[in-house]
């Protein structure tokens, strides 16, 4: 792990085995990482990384396991797709007038042996405290493939108490508490902002144990159009996620059949972005 801080905003450590992800997350001296707190559904190449703050899941697939076809019939798409466990080549890190930078490059091969480069940039601006993440994927294989892309932003649930709510337009009636649904957890995917919006804003607070602080969180619209937002709290889980997704909540056949796969040709690209802050 990696440490990753500016003159202000979050302390991160940054996990250079899997992807460039976020382990810890530290505001007002707390990790609001999950850690052990989050579920293990017996991947050791993500068993780790769900434990942090921001695991990233795709491109191939996105969720749980789903068949594949074809000439691999047969076999399944891993939980969470394959970018966990790959490495990330640091190009370079910068620490400069209070900002911080990280760029990394992470290739992929998908579990159609396909290939793939994750073009990786962090930023914290130093006098705002905003981390911002831009992810450039590319298609490197000799055939086009269909790229899917989750940001999982897990947070402890032991950080939030009854005053903690959900905000965003997305939500009904602009919010809720955080506790929201079934007793003992819950899960929602919803259309992350009106057409014709570049930027869809969720958060998350106060958080009393952070000195009232709220997390703010910002996506791009045009490649995550959905939000997804679950918790557990089923011992001894007890974890929220924030997660903006590239896709809405169905099987892959159901994706396939409505047109809904985004195809990338060999060579091409797609951006992805997101950033937070607490606020």
């Amino acid at each position: 792990m990696m440490d990753f801080s500016a003159a202000k905003g979050p302390k991160l450590t940054l996990d250079e085995g899997s992807v460039l992800d976020i382990g810890a997350c530290i505001i007002e001296g707390n990790n609001l990482a999950p850690g052990s707190a989050v579920p293990d559904d017996g991947d050791p190449r993500i068993s780790h990384s769900v434990e942090g703050f921001l695991f990233t899941c795709g491109p191939d697939h996105i969720r749980h396991p789903e068949p594949m076809s074809g000439a691999y019939e047969g076999k399944r798409y891993p939980l969470h797709g394959s970018f966990a466990s790959h490495p990330a080549k640091i190009l370079w890190t910068k620490f400069e007038n209070g900002n911080a930078e990280c760029r990394a490059d992470i290739d992929v091969v998908t579990a159609e042996r396909r290939t793939a480069r994750l073009e990786r940039l962090w930023q914290i601006d130093g006098a705002t405290g905003e981390v911002s993440l831009v992810d450039r994927l590319v298609n490197t294989s000799i055939e086009a493939m269909p790229v899917f892309l989750m940001y999982h932003m897990n947070i402890g649930g032991k950080w939030f108490d009854n005053g903690t709510r959900l905000a965003g337009q997305m939500l009904d009636n602009g919010g809720f508490p955080w506790t929201f649904g079934e007793e003992g957890g819950d899960i929602f995917c919803v259309p992350a902002q009106d057409k014709g919006e570049d930027w869809a804003e969720i958060s998350l607070g106060p958080i009393a144990a952070i000195g009232g602080k709220t997390l703010r969180v910002r996506f791009g619209t045009d490649t995550l159009p959905f939000l997804q937002v679950w918790r557990n709290q089923r011992a001894p889980a007890h974890v929220l996620g924030i997660e903006p997704v590239s896709h809405r909540w169905v099987s892959r056949a159901e994706l396939e059949e409505a047109g809904e796969f985004n195809i990338l040709q060999p060579g091409e690209a797609r951006n992805f972005m997101l950033n937070f802050a607490f606020v």
